[in-house]
């Protein structure tokens, strides 16, 4: 506790320096230039959120969902694996409402994806929480479904408000666990999110703040240049967003392969794809991984205060900041550091992309 609330009081002292250091980052990112962007000062009449929501939107999505009472319950933020090859396609990731792909060690992405709307019944392949993790849950308010941490995080989860709603699968097993013994281990992890939300019930932490909230929506296609393929070259794979205009939507490959859901055979789609710029610091005091004498060292994604983003909807792309100033916040988005116009996402599922501020194996056409 005492280690989080020296946390909280450093940036509030660094948010002075994180507006200048941002701005810079900003400028120096290589961002798409594709001619000029159009944006109004005054927001489309349609905007949904942040404040003012009816009972049954859904902040997350901005979209109505068919029964009001999923909303009671917290959102559950599950910790999918990516590589190998062997765990695509993945279970439950197609009805996340929010997904965040990010690094792990080396050119490797793991997914937290945040469900609330739909209830799967498994989500999977589950692995271990990374240093991101201990942002996400807080951001939004969410159970967390992982398979374990190395000791450094896991103490560090320990020691955090959303501590008694982190559900470690190695150690609760089922019923909200189990084992496919089709595949080989540790990639046959898989949760039940239902069992998970009975369970949080039954423990008295089912309940999310009243206030979540923080992202703007309309359904108003914005101006701006063309993004209707998307190429993002981590290293290990190669991510592609394809835009449907009759859907209105992107369909996502890896490697050149659609991306499906294990649960419904579906392709994974979004209704918004944001490249989030974020400094990346490896942390050599947590090693997560050592192969022929090589270690592997967690990377602290810092994705508080300020720094550069894409959002990428409707056949367009939009460029501004995302902004994340206390630790229960949501990121925003704004075409200003001052936070004077904002960004609208369309109502639906969000991708983030999540990458380092001098990332250039990007492609927008």
């Amino acid at each position: 506790m005492q280690w989080q609330m020296a946390r909280r009081l450093l940036r509030r002292m660094l948010i002075p320096l994180a507006v200048a250091l941002g701005a810079l980052a900003a400028a120096a990112c290589t961002l798409p230039t594709r001619g000029p962007i159009t944006i109004t000062a005054t927001p489309p009449p349609d905007v949904i959120g942040p404040d003012g929501l009816l009972p049954a939107i859904n902040p997350l999505t901005g979209l109505p969902v068919d029964d009001p009472a999923v909303l009671a319950r917290r959102p559950l933020a599950a910790k999918i694996s990516n590589a190998p090859d062997l765990v695509r396609p993945q279970a439950g990731i197609s009805q996340a409402d929010l997904v965040f792909e990010h690094l792990t060690e080396g050119p490797l992405t793991r997914f937290t994806a945040i469900f609330w709307t739909h209830t799967p019944p498994r989500v999977g392949s589950i692995r271990s929480a990374r240093l991101i993790d201990l942002e996400i849950p807080a951001m939004y308010d969410t159970l967390l479904v992982y398979s374990g941490a190395s000791e450094p995080i896991r103490q560090r989860i320990a020691s955090l408000p959303f501590a008694n709603r982190a559900f470690e699968g190695v150690i609760t097993g089922p019923p909200l666990y189990y084992r496919d013994t089709s595949i080989e281990v540790p990639h046959n992890l898989f949760a039940v999110p239902g069992a998970v939300w009975e369970r949080a019930e039954a423990a008295g932490v089912n309940r999310p703040r009243p206030n979540l909230g923080g992202m703007r929506f309309s359904a108003e296609p914005p101006s701006g240049p063309p993004a209707h393929t998307i190429t993002i070259d981590y290293g290990a794979d190669l991510v592609e967003w394809t835009y449907d205009p009759a859907t209105g939507r992107y369909a996502r490959h890896v490697d050149g392969v659609p991306h499906t859901d294990a649960n419904n055979g579906e392709q994974v789609t979004a209704a918004n794809v944001v490249i989030l710029y974020a400094h990346h610091q490896p942390d050599l005091s947590i090693v997560e991984s050592e192969w022929q004498g090589q270690r592997s060292f967690s990377i602290e994604i810092q994705i508080w205060t300020l720094g550069p983003v894409i959002i990428i909807r409707d056949g367009v792309q939009l460029r501004g900041y995302w902004h994340r100033w206390q630790e229960e916040d949501m990121l925003t988005f704004w075409a200003d550091e001052e936070r004077s116009v904002p960004l609208t996402l369309k109502p639906g599922n969000t991708w983030f992309e999540v990458v380092p501020l001098d990332f250039e194996a990007l492609a927008i056409d």
